[in-house]
């Protein structure tokens, strides 16, 4: 764990609120909200935004997405959602599926995929089909998507044990039945090497080497528990194996991972580093394989306690906490770009449960906005090169709608937290500083989460100065799904640029929220329709946008800063807009 008491680097510091001789006076513009009916009297918050420190750059660690189930992405609501993906914003958003070398007939079923790309004939010769993965790839590349290619699992006819293949789970069976012949090692590490060869040189030949250039290009899945039925040896030997066929077809290929559970997977991540920089190479006999990025997932851990859902944010940031900690202290690794291959408020999409009610509704999106924060702050801390955060979260085709499954859209409804991406997609250039008085610390969330009477509401920030944009995201956040006080938010803005607004700008209010971005309340008011009429479709599908709160309002800017005061319920999520001159 990291020391309880941080020297944070002053470019990446959240300090104590500006004084009151840094705050220059500004008008205020009170963002109204819809009466809710007697509610406690909200407490205050201040928030404060420095426009002009410096804390990093607003990378868009967010634009990565992924599934168990690779062929829902061409079915009729996977190809609407992906389309979704590629318009959260102006760079590339990235996919991640298993099963994409898994054997079958691209039948989907929960936790279960299949493109068929390999078998072998009555002779035993090699038989390759890329009709089912050439058509995951042309839907990802059609809408504005890259691949985030995960190489497996197992075909049938290369593996050591490939009877049973095919599992039929349901969310009442045990986990454990998932792991049938596709997880076991190759009979043939040669045959394997060839396979991935030549599915690599097929998609150069097919999109073009640069196109696969900028796609990253990983190992199986969680490999330090029943996803590997091998031993570690034989998984470093599997990667030597991969990571060679994939540079031989593209040698400027990225190709990393582990791709770990639970952060650096007890001792497997290191093990796997020293297998990369210093052990034999299976395949070249010299020290050291390919290792371009470094990836592990990260997941909380919710329960259900008297009556209700509680969230376990600790446990996912905990999870980032340690493999960061471990990368940092390899001066060889500690630069290279991090890709937490699965980052989510719990360990299955698929899975159903109590503990999970969280999902349709605002807890998700608010979670996600204050977990994404910690993030930033962890990589600015430790000072490693955070790339990329995947949310496993994407549609099950031919489901109830808002069946309760970990998922950004149901039926092509969006749920609320694809709004929260939405928001992030609106934020770019320079993280500035930003520091709240209701901010849960990092290291009180790193050891027990948000578990006091009041939650954290807080904010991140970036300057956009060529977009002449301020964007600050907020949220009001709590793990506890229960009833509380709404947060009155005083945001002061200081340190914007010389003549930003030449005394006036643009505010807009995105909210997410019970009322706003939500579209699971309004089917829950329609009476939960499981088979809706083409008008509350439509209804349904506006309700799932992200929407404002009110048009767009002039706001004075007076001595390079402005202040905004709101009212941001618990679970709530706002993101402000300000520009000026073109950015208006």
């Amino acid at each position: 764990m990291i020391p309880t008491q941080r020297a944070v680097p002053r470019r990446a510091a959240r300090g104590a609120l500006l004084s009151a001789a840094n705050i220059l006076l500004a008008i205020p513009l009170l963002i109204p909200v819809p009466a809710r009916g007697a509610q406690p009297a909200p407490f205050p918050v201040a928030i404060a935004v420095d426009a002009s420190r410096d804390v990093g750059e607003m990378r868009p660690v967010w634009r990565y997405f992924g599934a168990d189930e690779p062929n829902y992405a061409y079915m009729p609501h996977g190809r609407k959602l992906i389309g979704e993906l590629g318009e959260l914003g102006p760079h590339a958003e990235y996919f991640r599926a298993h099963n994409l070398l898994t054997t079958g007939d691209g039948t989907p079923a929960l936790k279960w995929g299949s493109t068929n790309a390999y078998t072998e004939d009555a002779a035993g010769t090699a038989v390759y089909d890329w009709t089912l993965v050439d058509r995951i790839f042309d839907t990802y590349l059609q809408r504005g998507v890259k691949p985030y290619v995960q190489i497996g699992f197992m075909p049938e006819a290369l593996s050591v044990k490939p009877e049973p293949y095919r599992h039929h789970w349901t969310p009442k069976a045990k986990y454990d039945e998932i792991y049938t012949g596709w997880a076991y090692p190759p009979k043939d590490y040669g045959r394997w090497a060839e396979l991935v060869f030549q599915w690599t040189r097929h998609c150069v030949e097919r999109y073009g080497r640069a196109e696969c250039e900028s796609w990253w290009w990983e190992l199986w899945n969680e490999p330090n528990i029943g996803y590997w039925r091998g031993t570690r040896e034989e998984f470093f030997k599997l990667y030597d194996y991969t990571a060679d066929a994939v540079k031989r077809a593209l040698p400027a290929a990225r190709v990393g991972g582990p791709e770990t559970a639970g952060g650096p997977g007890g001792s497997f991540m290191r093990e796997f580093f020293e297998h990369c920089l210093r052990g034999a190479n299976h395949v070249t006999g010299n020290q050291g394989a390919p290792l371009d990025f470094l990836s592990f997932h990260a997941k909380g851990a919710p329960t259900f306690v008297e009556g209700h859902v509680r969230m376990g944010v600790a446990n996912q940031l905990r999870d980032i906490d340690g493999a960061f900690k471990l990368i940092a202290s390899y001066p060889e690794l500690k630069g290279k770009p991090i890709v937490i291959g699965e980052s989510d408020p719990d360990g299955c999409a698929a899975c159903q449960g109590p503990q999970l009610g969280y999902r349709n509704g605002t807890m998700y999106s608010s979670y996600t906005a204050a977990s994404f924060a910690r993030k930033y702050e962890l990589a600015d801390w430790y000072g490693v090169n955070l790339e990329g955060a995947l949310t496993w979260a994407f549609t099950f085709e031919d489901q109830p709608y808002f069946a309760g499954f970990r998922q950004l859209a149901t039926n092509g409804i969006d749920l609320p937290v694809l709004n929260v991406f939405r928001m992030f997609g609106k934020m770019s250039g320079r993280r500035v500083s930003v520091s709240s008085s209701a901010a849960v610390p990092l290291d009180t969330m790193l050891k027990e989460g948000v578990r006091g009477a009041r939650g954290d509401v807080s904010a991140m920030a970036a300057l956009d100065l060529g977009a002449k944009r301020l964007t600050v995201i907020v949220w009001h956040y709590h793990d506890d799904d229960l009833p509380g006080e709404d947060a009155a938010v005083e945001l002061k803005i200081t340190g914007l640029p010389t003549g930003a607004g030449d005394g006036a700008a643009k505010l807009q209010h995105h909210r997410i929220d019970e009322t706003h971005s939500n579209a699971y309340t309004v089917w829950k008011a329609m009476g939960s329709p499981q088979q809706p009429t083409p008008e509350q479709y439509a209804k349904l599908e506006r309700a799932g946008l992200l929407e404002t709160l009110g048009p767009a309002e002039a706001v004075r800017v007076v001595g390079n800063g402005t202040s905004v005061q709101l009212d941001l319920p618990r679970q709530s999520v706002s993101l402000v807009v300000l520009g000026w001159g073109d950015g208006r």
